[in-house]
């Protein structure tokens, strides 16, 4: 198949903005904005596993449900997938079974947002990390960024996705909330103000402190995130990542761009341009093969 030449450089120009350009992509981490964001909060001892949140994450997105033999087992990790945005687990711990959920932790100040030279991972204001099809060029950059390996990438696929929870985004523009936390039977997710968030699962720690480890998860972590936890048992027995640093992952990679050679900021630019130029010589090819 050839390339659109023309096409092909008219796209590689960004390459010398990217050089030029480099000192304004260096600050391009998300700031945390002046407007509080949403939060969830996921109390574990309260989770019984039922699945209704992943259920509700499939109706909500077009995505398939779990298959009938795909449920929490203690003797199975289950993982996150492109079209799986929302996993339950059972863990054996010193207080019995317990069961966690896996999604994006929607990070204040995201690594994937961070690194994403397209912009297609953005943080919003309103909190939700979002992922944009349309922008994306297929780097996966987001992927090794992302300090809780979430991102998760459609490789047997001839178009490709990222796939990864959203947050409800559009349900939140309208004033709604997460689907997983409307569909919740036990009341095990609660959704609000993240300040507002934080204050509850502190005092639900505090006035039990016989049910709850002293620790919020994802308060801190990463620099703080939008998806929060609170647990029966330490964090480590349930395997969730406790060694992360507790500034923001931008912040300790910011001077990346003033270092690298120039080949890592034309690599980006190379490879949109040959997605884009391909794209387009798909699309005459097919449209050619219709006329005939």
């Amino acid at each position: 198949m050839s390339i659109d030449r023309r096409e092909f450089l008219k796209t590689l120009g960004v390459a010398g903005a990217s050089l030029s350009g480099a000192k304004a992509l260096a600050k391009s981490t998300p700031e945390p904005d002046a407007e509080e964001f949403y939060a969830i909060l996921h109390d574990i001892s309260l989770c019984e596993g039922c699945q209704e949140c992943e259920f509700a994450c499939a109706a909500a997105n077009n995505l398939p449900e779990p298959a009938d033999d795909d449920y929490p087992d203690a003797e199975i990790k289950r993982q996150l997938k492109p079209e799986q945005w929302s996993v339950i687990n059972a863990v054996e711990t010193s207080v019995g079974e317990v069961y966690t959920k896996q999604q994006c932790m929607h990070c204040a100040q995201p690594a994937c947002a961070s690194a994403c030279l397209t912009q297609a991972m953005n943080k919003t204001k309103e909190g939700p990390v979002t992922w944009t099809e349309g922008k994306c060029m297929g780097c996966r950059y987001c992927m090794v960024s992302c300090p809780f390996d979430i991102p998760k990438f459609e490789f047997d696929d001839n178009n490709p996705k990222i796939g990864k929870c959203q947050m409800c985004f559009d349900k939140l523009k309208e004033g709604e909330v997460p689907a997983c936390v409307e569909n919740c039977p036990a009341d095990a997710l609660t959704f609000g103000k993240r300040s507002d968030i934080l204050r509850e699962a502190h005092k639900r720690i505090l006035d039990d402190p016989d049910s709850y480890v002293d620790h919020v998860y994802g308060e801190y972590e990463a620099g703080g995130t939008s998806w929060l936890n609170i647990s029966p048992v330490p964090f480590e027995e349930l395997g969730f990542k406790t060694d992360l640093e507790t500034k923001p992952y931008p912040e300790l990679t910011k001077g990346f761009l003033y270092s690298v050679p120039s080949v890592f900021i034309l690599w980006p630019a190379l490879l949109m341009g040959l997605r884009e130029a391909t794209r387009k010589e798909d699309k005459e090819e097919i449209g050619g093969a219709d006329h005939e």
